[in-house]
């Protein structure tokens, strides 16, 4: 099987969803726009700390490509940090193991 520019194509499709037909913001606006549902004096934190997780995130570039995107759109003296633990493809699955493992999970 040879594969071509289609490698590429996928996950731009994280940053532009109408390639797939989709009426929806790219990952950059959605976490641009979530960021700027929070008051004002969190928004640097958050723009600080922003943390990669799930399996999604594996493309490589990703982060950098994040990072250029969210800078693009926030406040130009806003420092953006976009973080991409190696451990990141599971991340996802050992928060919800251990969300599930609380006591107090089945009230929630």
């Amino acid at each position: 099987i040879t594969i071509g520019n289609e490698r590429f194509r996928c996950p731009e499709a994280l940053f532009h969803p109408s390639f797939l037909g989709m009426e929806a913001c790219g990952i950059h606006e959605t976490t641009y726009n979530s960021i700027m549902k929070y008051d004002v004096d969190i928004r640097k934190d958050l723009y600080a700390n922003t943390v990669l997780s799930g399996g999604t995130t594996m493309y490589p570039g990703l982060a950098s490509r994040l990072q250029k995107e969210t800078t693009a759109l926030a406040n130009s003296t806003m420092k953006i940090k976009i973080s991409a633990p190696p451990e990141r493809k599971y991340s996802v699955w050992i928060g919800g193991s251990i969300l599930a493992s609380l006591s107090t999970f089945q009230q929630m």
